[in-house]
């Protein structure tokens, strides 16, 4: 078998247009027109081989046709020079990449996604690695102007502040969580400071940056900050436009607030650093608390630490707390009134009463099925009130996360009262005590409807909780005694505050004294007294 052929005829693999005939890196092929201008990348008997064998059965090399990674690409006649096929293939993908400048990084063409945009939509029907490489030089040649002559290096005035998120682990009461870590930096001292939120929202944001003000005792004039979700959004002309929550804190702070450009974290150089060394030296270990405030508090105190024990970078051997003490003349005063970061909404619940908030539902009451609820939404909790007369409705912590309905017991005893045969199924039955939940389970309906009636407006009065820890202590003592209003209600509203000492076992009260008296016979003896 004769060895593989491989073709020197003039081929353009990609996008553009073959140099000169005859040049070629370092050698001079004379006036030969049928040479190539450069060698085709050697590929084993394949596409190419076979048009080498098609031109040659067609006995004459000067009228060759060659078929590449591109279709019909060149073609020499009569000694004439190699020419290229101008097709409009580089202009679009060129069309395509420039198009993705405006899209988020990880919307953008891959390079497969070119390639297989090119061969549905255009009849080429060239190999990946052409593409490839064409994506390459293109994105090579269009790379910004800052990645090729460098970057300027900034002096930030006394008193600016620089924020922006990170997410470490910690154990918040108890359970392992991520922990959106707020860090801002005073690039002009180098002090660092971070509270931790369980999110990135603007209601987060706004609480974050008010702990930080509140450490410092001042308010920085300028905040530069990213994209943040919570802050604003930036639409496809670059224009950033506040949250509510947001604009509102800005107007009530006097702040000047600057946006960096998209992906240009090079801006705020000072804060990317310290997400990073603060994560390296307060998050490792992961830091225990009971609560994300107690996690903030834990968090300043060590920042203050590290401040003290590290050096600004401006002047070498000075504290950081030193050149910090001096920048809070810059710092503007904090307002005489506190700032409250809430989200006002109005929503219709759905027909048991959920409302659904940021993907979560929380329970305004079976009254309020198919009404409107006003929610008011903080970054810990989530309250809801009738707009029509002002009445709470219920209170719960917020959740973060979705899916997930939040419901408090008190809600929905009341209706149970009404229908205690949904008592077996219904949502707030596992949230119940078991030894309560036994004792209801056991009685007839009647008793039921009455406990559930009893334990409903204990709960309205004094809460869930103080509620079963009453009905706990009424089962314990007489379990035949039964639940009743006039006697839960009362017990529960002691326990609430604190005041409630339950005497244990009720036993039958001495009425010999009384026997004796009536009777005139001692009950002890069985004889009359004399």
């Amino acid at each position: 078998m004769p060895p593989p052929v491989y073709s020197r005829v003039a081929i353009r693999i990609g996008f553009g247009r073959l140099p000169p005939a005859g040049a070629r890196e370092g050698k001079d092929h004379g006036d030969t027109d049928a040479h190539c201008a450069r060698y085709q990348e050697t590929r084993p008997a394949g596409a190419v081989a076979r048009a080498d064998s098609a031109a040659s059965s067609r006995g004459s090399r000067d009228g060759r046709e060659v078929r590449g990674y591109g279709g019909l690409l060149a073609q020499a006649e009569g000694g004439s020079q190699v020419r290229v096929e101008d097709r409009p293939y580089a202009h679009l993908v060129d069309g395509w990449l420039e198009a993705d400048r405006l899209l988020p990084r990880k919307q953008r063409h891959t390079i497969r996604r070119v390639h297989d945009r090119l061969l549905a939509e255009t009849d080429y029907d060239g190999e990946y690695s052409t593409t490839m490489r064409y994506v390459h030089r293109w994105r090579e040649a269009n790379r910004g102007v800052p990645d090729r002559e460098g970057y300027v290096r900034l002096e930030w005035a006394a008193g600016s502040m620089q924020v922006d998120f990170g997410v470490a682990r910690a154990r918040i009461a108890g359970e392992m969580a991520d922990v959106h870590c707020l860090v801002a930096s005073l690039p002009y001292s180098n002090m660092r400071l971070c509270v931790a939120l369980p999110g990135e929202n603007a209601e987060c944001l706004c609480h974050g940056l008010m702990l930080v003000f509140e450490h410092i005792g001042g308010v920085p004039p300028v905040i530069v900050m990213d994209n943040a979700t919570g802050a604003g959004r930036r639409n496809a002309k670059g224009e950033v436009t506040l949250t509510g929550v947001f604009s509102a804190f800005v107007a009530h702070y006097r702040l000047e607030v600057r946006f960096c450009n998209p992906y240009s974290g090079n801006e705020k150089g000072s804060v990317e650093n310290a997400v990073g060394f603060l994560r390296r030296n307060l998050m490792v270990p992961p830091m225990h608390a009971e609560s994300y405030g107690q996690l903030s508090r834990f968090m300043l105190e060590r920042c203050d630490g590290l401040a003290a024990s590290s050096y600004c970078p401006r002047l070498p051997g000075v504290p950081v707390t030193e050149v910090f003490d001096e920048e809070k003349a810059a710092l503007m005063p904090l307002p005489s009134t506190a700032f409250d970061p809430v989200r006002w909404e109005s929503r219709t619940a759905d027909k048991y009463g959920l409302v659904d908030i940021d993907s979560n539902r929380y329970l305004a009451g079976p009254d309020s099925a198919r009404s409107r609820v006003l929610a008011a939404i903080r970054w810990d909790t989530v309250t809801l009130t009738s707009p029509a007369t002002g009445e709470l409705l219920a209170e719960y912590p917020r959740q973060y996360g979705r899916s997930r309905n939040v419901e408090d017991p008190a809600l929905v005893l009341p209706r149970l009262a009404v229908k205690p045969r949904a008592w077996r199924e219904s949502s707030i039955r596992p949230d119940v005590p078991d030894d309560i939940r036994a004792w209801l389970d056991s009685m007839d309906e009647k008793t039921l409807k009455e406990s559930l009636k009893a334990i409903g407006d204990a709960c309205r009065a004094a809460g869930f909780d103080p509620a079963m820890q009453a009905c706990d202590e009424i089962l314990r003592s007489n379990r035949d005694m039964g639940l009743h209003a006039d006697m839960l209600t009362p017990i529960a509203l002691r326990m609430r505050d604190g005041d409630w000492e339950y005497p244990g076992e009720i036993t039958e009260p001495d009425l010999s004294g009384y026997d004796r008296f009536i009777t005139d016979i001692d009950p002890a003896s069985g004889k009359e007294n004399g």
